[in-house]
C-alpha cells in the first residue's frame, strides 16, 4: 500500500500542465495525421506511380506486338514472333521449332540488331 502512495506523490511533484488542455482540437488532429499523410504521399511517388507506369508500358508493348519482332520471355527464351493472337503469341525459337506462349509471358522486346 505504501507503493501506491509513492506513485501519487510522484505525480503530485510533477510540473503543472500548461494551457489547461484548451488547445484547438482540429489543429491537434491535423498535427497527428500529418506524418501519416506524408508517408502515404512518399509511398505513392516512390513505389506506386513508377510501378503503374511500368505496367502501362508493358501492356502497350504487348498490344503492339507484330510478326517479326524479336522478344524475350519471362523464362529467358529468346524468339521471333511468328503469329499474334488475342491472348497468345507463337514464337520461333529455332529452325522448325515454334512454341505457343501466353502474351503475358513476353517480358521485353529485343533490339532488331540483336543476333539470334
Amino acid at each position: 500500500m505504501k507503493f501506491l502512495t509513492l506513485i501519487s506523490d510522484a505525480y503530485a511533484m510533477g510540473p503543472a500542465p500548461q494551457g489547461g488542455g484548451q488547445g484547438d482540437p482540429i489543429m491537434s488532429l491535423v498535427a497527428s495525421l500529418l506524418p501519416l499523410i506524408l508517408i502515404i504521399v512518399v509511398f505513392y511517388f516512390l513505389l506506386i506511380r513508377p510501378q503503374q507506369k511500368r505496367a502501362k508500358e508493358h501492356r502497350q508493348m504487348l498490344e503492339n506486338l507484330k510478326r517479326g519482332d524479336k522478344v524475350i520471355t519471362v523464362g529467358g527464351i529468346y524468339g521471333v514472333v511468328e503469329a499474334v493472337n488475342p491472348n497468345t503469341v507463337v514464337l520461333k525459337i529455332a529452325e522448325n521449332v515454334k512454341v505457343k506462349f501466353s502474351k503475358q509471358s513476353v517480358a521485353a522486346l529485343r533490339p532488331p540488331t540483336d543476333e539470334d
